[in-house]
C-alpha cells in the first residue's frame, strides 16, 4: 500500500505542471475458449489534468493464444484527434487503423519481461501510413512471489515507434507505475508517462482498468 501512496504523492506533485495531461484507459480480454478471445480497449486522452479531450482511441481485435504462451492479435482501431480548446464539437482529424501484434514473455525469478511487436496500417483522413512499434515491459510483484489477487506490482516500459519515410523515428514512450490485482479478473494501474514526439516531450498521468472475463 505504501508504494501506491508514494506514487499518488508524486503524481499530485507533478499535477502542478500546467502541461500535464492524463490518459483514462480500459483494457479488456473477453475469453471465448482456451485459445481465442476478444480484445476491447478505450482510451480518453486529455491535454490537461482536468478533462480537455486530446484524443479518443477505441480499439478491438481477435486474440489467439498458442500453447507456448505466445499471443497473436489482429484488429481495428478508430482514433479521433481534437485541437486544444477548440470550439468545434467534432474532431479535427480522424484515423482508421488496422493492426497486428505478437506478445511474448519471459521470467527471471519474480520478474516478468514482456515483449510486444505491433504493425499498423493507418488511414489518416486522405493520407495512408504504416508504422512499426516495439514495447519492452517489466512487471515486478512487491508483496508476493508472483502477481496474484492482492498483489501490488511495479510496471515499467519503453516503447519506440518507427515509420517508413523521411523521418523514421515517430515517437517514444517511457512509463513507470504501480498496479494492484484486485480480483482474479480485475487490475488497476496508476502511472506516469513521458511521450517524446520530435523535439517535444509531453507528461501524462495514466489511470488504467484491466478486465479479463
Amino acid at each position: 500500500m505504501r508504494w501506491l501512496i508514494i506514487l499518488l504523492f508524486c503524481s499530485s506533485t507533478a499535477a502542478a505542471q500546467s502541461d500535464l495531461g492524463n490518459w483514462m484507459m480500459y483494457f479488456g480480454t473477453n475469453k471465448i475458449d482456451n485459445h481465442w478471445s476478444i480484445h476491447t480497449e478505450a482510451q480518453h486522452r486529455n491535454y490537461t489534468v482536468q478533462p480537455q479531450l486530446e484524443q479518443l482511441l477505441l480499439r478491438t481485435g481477435v486474440n489467439y493464444k498458442f500453447d507456448n504462451g505466445l499471443m497473436l492479435t489482429g484488429g481495428y482501431a478508430n482514433i479521433t484527434n481534437h485541437e486544444f480548446q477548440s470550439s468545434r464539437i467534432g474532431p479535427e482529424v480522424e484515423e482508421h487503423r488496422i493492426w497486428q501484434q505478437l506478445i511474448t514473455a519471459s521470467y527471471f525469478g519474480k520478474t516478468k519481461l514482456e515483449h510486444r511487436f505491433r504493425y499498423e496500417q493507418r488511414w489518416i483522413e486522405s493520407d495512408f501510413k504504416t508504422r512499426y512499434r516495439y514495447r519492452g515491459m517489466l512487471f515486478y510483484p512487491l508483496n508476493t512471489a508472483s502477481i496474484e489477487v492482492g498483489t501490488y506490482y511495479l510496471g515499467i516500459y519503453d516503447e519506440i515507434f518507427l515509420q517508413p519515410g523521411a523521418t523514421t523515428f515517430d515517437r517514444n514512450r517511457l512509463y513507470g507505475g504501480v498496479g494492484y490485482k484486485y480480483a482474479s479478473n480485475i487490475q488497476f494501474q496508476l502511472g506516469y508517462l513521458l511521450q517524446t514526439v520530435g523535439s517535444n516531450t509531453g507528461n501524462y498521468l495514466q489511470f488504467g482498468l484491466i478486465f479479463d472475463t
